[in-house]
């Protein structure tokens, strides 16, 4: 048998696993059947995130912390944003930030935090006045002036939503692991950006200076929430990943703003300002010193 049967024979027998990106739609007599999975497929199923392997600290020769940011403009990140109305689209295509706040609500995402530091840990409740706007209008004011009860039109809300998200700010540690002789990337945390949700329609307001993180989620403990989200795959619809493959691989394009330093791990734009050329050549900078890492391991 040569290696090309090996091969084929390999391919066959994944191709049950791969059908069940599409959840039984081929095998549906109604439409509620699509997305359920039958008795057999959840038996086969061994749908679980990649563990991570043990890391001993004495293993770890370097490492290097370092922030980064995502901008959802970039089209190499879509897949973190998109799809941002989910109206006439199925429940399994969700943005990132859905995914996220639905975990938060359900309960099953707890450690979320005010900063990439993990120390002040929010709950659902405070983080009310970061992802929603109450006000009330004039109309309301002169209800409450004249001493009426005010009336719920009056009342404006204005929650953020998954459109509103501009990008993600990530924090991750390089580490060289002696044990294995290989440079690899840890994923920390990670956090939603948004306008201000106080100014987000104040258009004489800079965009860059109304950006603010929304809360910090520790990675870990989120991977499994992130593990059942699929992620649509361009290239082949019947094979979706999810955004925990997405992340841990790095399937993303980001621009470090921040490192771990004396300076107590100021950013990029602390003393380079008002020079974004400057800034991104810094952070380019800062990433052949990570690269450039593993091969000086190596150099005799």
């Amino acid at each position: 048998m040569n290696w090309k049967n090996v091969l084929l024979i390999g391919a066959v027998a994944l191709l049950p696993a791969s059908l069940m990106a599409q959840a039984n739609i081929l095998n549906a007599k109604k439409p509620e059947d699509i997305g359920k999975k039958t008795a057999a497929q959840k038996a086969m199923d061994n749908d679980a995130p990649l563990e991570y392997g043990y890391v001993d600290d004495r293993d770890i020769l370097w490492s290097k912390t370092v922030w980064e940011v995502i901008d959802l403009d970039e089209r190499v990140n879509f897949p973190l944003y998109y799809p941002t109305d989910t109206i006439d689209i199925g429940a399994d295509r969700r943005s990132l930030y859905d995914v996220l706040m639905k975990g938060i609500k359900s309960g099953k995402l707890k450690d979320v935090y005010a900063d990439s530091y993990f120390k002040d840990k929010r709950e659902l409740s405070d983080l009310q006045a970061t992802l929603q706007k109450v006000d009330t209008t004039d109309f309301g004011y002169e209800q409450i002036n004249a001493g009426e009860a005010l009336s719920p039109e009056y009342v404006m809300r204005r929650n953020l939503s998954a459109a509103d998200i501009e990008e993600y700010r990530i924090r991750g540690m390089w580490y060289f692991d002696k044990r294995q002789g290989e440079l690899k990337y840890r994923l920390l945390g990670i956090a939603p950006v948004a306008p201000d949700v106080n100014f987000i329609d104040d258009d004489s307001m800079n965009p860059a200076d109304a950006k603010v993180e929304l809360f910090w989620v520790f990675y870990p403990d989120a991977r499994q929430i992130l593990h059942d989200a699929k992620v649509f795959n361009q290239r082949n619809s019947a094979q979706p990943i999810s955004f925990d493959m997405l992340l841990n691989s790095r399937r993303f394009n980001g621009v470090i703003y921040r490192e771990d330093n004396v300076h107590g791990d100021r950013e990029v734009n602390d003393y380079i300002s008002d020079n974004a050329l400057f800034q991104l050549l810094e952070a380019q900078r800062i990433k052949e010193v990570i690269r450039d890492r593993e091969q000086d391991m190596w150099a005799y």
